[in-house]
């Protein structure tokens, strides 16, 4: 092996990549950990964060509480689609030509920690600025319309560096799978669905009686009540822990002196083939035209808590789903991994809907509780073999892209990239965002019956929100497969890509303690022009 000539950085230099096939390949796996335990700690609570909300309620917030019309939604859904596509592109470009002492992604998360906290807290009290106002009451639509397209612009600059700052923690894949798969298993034990679970006990107590409204108030009110006090903590808890791990989080990974133009850029994503069929899986999946699980519970069963009822399995085989990550890396390729969780909860939610169709629109058996309660409890059961993959291999996927990038280019453009990947997807998002919005309004959905005593929805009406959700995704979203089986940055090619990676973040490291400024510029600017002109295998 290569002698270490950084002791600062602590870091045993790798072998020559011409001489990887003799010395073995184990190095790229090696014990060795760059990420301690407070952050780890800190990584776990971040992660626990982005799912600490009650977002899963967000279309129904503003469908039934907020009251904005569908016709309208539509309208929102669009243009922000259009926006978000324009705003990711100079934000990308922005955030790759960023160099501070903090690092590329920190500045822009701790800058945005405050301002986005309050913003989520605004967007959960709109219904107490306009009280008792209709579907269509303009004020209400200009308001939600100017914090939808805020709200995109600084999620943009929020994404991208949440995902950059996650690719950078740590130089080693092993030590990112560690820390993924660890902060996905704890965050679940911690309660990161804790939110979602008490807004669905509560609605179901308001919806049936068991929390009756006062005198002098509404049943409306009590939602209202209930969504804004929720939207409030959640956003405050959530902002504070992601605020404490973008603080002490590390960005590890170097980026080369030079920053990239907006034309390398480009071609970073261009000769990156992995990150290419990534992106075009995604878009694929965009295209699948879906409904929300708690709408079906809610407008056809009633029965909001229910998926707490069905999701008991949950306890128990959580832990089991991500204990079996290593085993599944062990037997399975990345691409049938990355297939197996992305894919198996709709392949598995389709002979749901097949049951439930039994007995028609009118009487079939997505009507009945006791039935679809042990169809979704099975689901679950089945499901919850392939969470711990869903949970790791999509995002480990994604930074394997990068330090494809920074192989193939001698420079990383998460930036860039992150907006390539998402900018088609995004797209197809607006179609299909829209689509599904005018789908609730040709098919009836009547926005007043949740907050309204004894109002349901027709039989139609339920079988197709039943429909939207068991059956449509499947028929819809399985195209997005194709594209990933020809993802081959797998075997010989990925351990090399990592030896020689490896060797040259070994040397910048080396330059950057104990050189000046020039030498570091140097081996930069010669690690970019040897990467240019690699081999492409």
């Amino acid at each position: 092996m290569a002698e270490n000539k950084n002791p600062g950085v602590n870091v045993q230099a790798p072998a020559p990549a011409e001489d990887f096939a003799e010395e073995g390949r184990n190095f790229v796996h090696e014990s060795r950990r760059y990420v301690g335990r407070k952050e780890t700690i800190a990584y776990v609570l971040w992660d626990m964060s982005c799912s600490f909300n009650i977002n899963n309620f967000s279309d129904r917030y503003i469908t039934n509480i907020l009251e904005v019309d569908l016709g309208f939604q539509a309208i929102v859904t669009f243009v922000n689609g259009i926006w978000d596509v324009v705003n990711d592109v100079f934000t990308g470009a922005i955030v790759d030509k960023t160099r501070t002492r903090w690092g590329k992604f920190k500045p822009y998360l701790l800058l945005l920690a405050g301002p986005g906290t309050l913003g989520t807290i605004f967007y959960w009290i709109l219904p107490l600025i306009f009280p008792n106002t209709g579907l269509k009451h303009i004020g209400k639509f200009i308001t939600y319309f100017v914090m939808t397209l805020v709200r995109e612009g600084a999620g943009t600059f929020r994404s991208i560096s949440q995902e950059g700052l996650i690719a950078t923690i740590t130089p080693h894949p092993v030590d990112r799978t560690r820390l993924i798969t660890v902060a996905e298993f704890f965050s679940g034990l911690l309660g990161e669905k804790l939110p979602e679970q008490i807004m669905s006990i509560l609605s179901d107590f308001i919806g049936n009686g068991v929390i009756k409204a006062g005198e002098g108030s509404s049943l409306k009110q009590l939602y209202t009540g209930l969504y804004c006090g929720m939207g409030v903590f959640t956003a405050l808890v959530s902002g504070t822990a992601s605020f404490y791990f973008n603080l002490i989080a590390r960005e590890r990974v170097m980026q080369s002196v030079d920053r990239p133009s907006i034309k390398q850029g480009i071609r970073s994503i261009i000769n990156n083939k992995p990150i290419l069929l990534l992106t075009l899986s995604e878009v694929l999946g965009k295209f699948s035209i879906g409904g929300s699980k708690s709408t079906y519970l809610y407008d056809v069963l009633n029965f909001g808590s229910l998926y707490l009822i069905t999701g008991i399995p949950d306890l128990i085989l959580n832990p089991v789903g991500y204990a079996l990550v290593p085993w599944f890396r062990r037997h399975f390729s990345t691409r049938t991994l990355y297939i197996l969780g992305a894919k198996s909860g709709d392949i598995l939610m389709f002979p749901v809907w097949l049951i439930g169709c039994i007995g028609g629109k009118k009487h079939g058996l997505y009507k009945n509780v006791l039935v679809m309660a042990i169809c979704l409890t099975l689901w679950e059961c089945a499901f919850m073999m392939f969470y711990g993959v869903r949970g790791v291999i999509g995002r480990e996927m994604y930074n394997e892209c990068m330090d494809y990038c920074e192989w193939r280019n001698g420079y990383r453009t998460e930036g860039m990239t992150s907006v390539a990947k998402g900018l088609a997807a995004k797209l197809a998002g607006v179609f299909t965002g829209t689509v599904q919005t005018l789908i609730k309004k040709w098919i009836g959905y009547d926005q007043t019956a949740y907050t309204t005593e004894g109002v349901k929805q027709s039989s139609n009406t339920q079988w197709w929100l039943f429909t939207m959700f068991a059956g449509m995704p499947f028929l819809t979203g399985m195209f997005s497969i194709i594209p990933i089986l020809f993802y081959d940055l797998a075997g010989e090619k990925k351990e090399k890509m990592y030896a020689e990676l490896l060797q040259r973040r070994s040397e910048l490291a080396s330059v950057s303690t104990t050189g000046s400024a020039e030498d570091l510029e140097e081996v930069s600017r010669r690690q970019m022009s040897v990467a240019d002109t690699h081999e492409k295998l």
